[in-house]
């Protein structure tokens, strides 16, 4: 379960430091944002686990011809996705746009790696 942690800790970290990133209500303390921010966690820990390798695969000549730099672009697309279910399931977790959702992946691929790193993975 670290990594629920990990990724609630992360899109926390990615909706405070990211203007196009939040959790609704927009105003108010973080202590009504944590069932929202749980759900949005499973939702991209699933998106993770399930969607991402079979995009990755298939878009495999696109990575290596970026160098890996197309992983940037999955890893922003599978956060627009998580954001577009959390809309859909009446999750108040918001992703405005590409920019936003690529610094929050950016953002939230650190900040796990820091988490993981200091909780010890499963």
């Amino acid at each position: 379960m670290s990594w629920l942690v990990s990724y609630a800790v992360a899109l926390a970290v990615a909706a405070w430091l990211i203007g196009g990133i939040w959790f609704l209500p927009r105003q108010g303390d973080w202590s009504e944002k944590i069932v929202p921010l749980l759900i949005t966690a499973v939702i991209l820990g699933a998106i993770s686990s399930f969607v991402k390798p079979v995009l990755q695969l298939l878009s495999l000549p696109f990575i290596i011809l970026t160098l890996g730099l197309f992983l940037l672009v999955i890893n922003a697309a599978m956060l627009m996705l998580a954001g577009w279910l959390a809309q859909q399931l009446g999750v108040g977790f918001r992703v405005s746009g590409f920019w936003p959702a690529l610094w929050g992946s950016l953002i939230i691929t650190v900040v796990t790696w820091v988490v993981d790193g200091v909780l010890g993975e499963d």
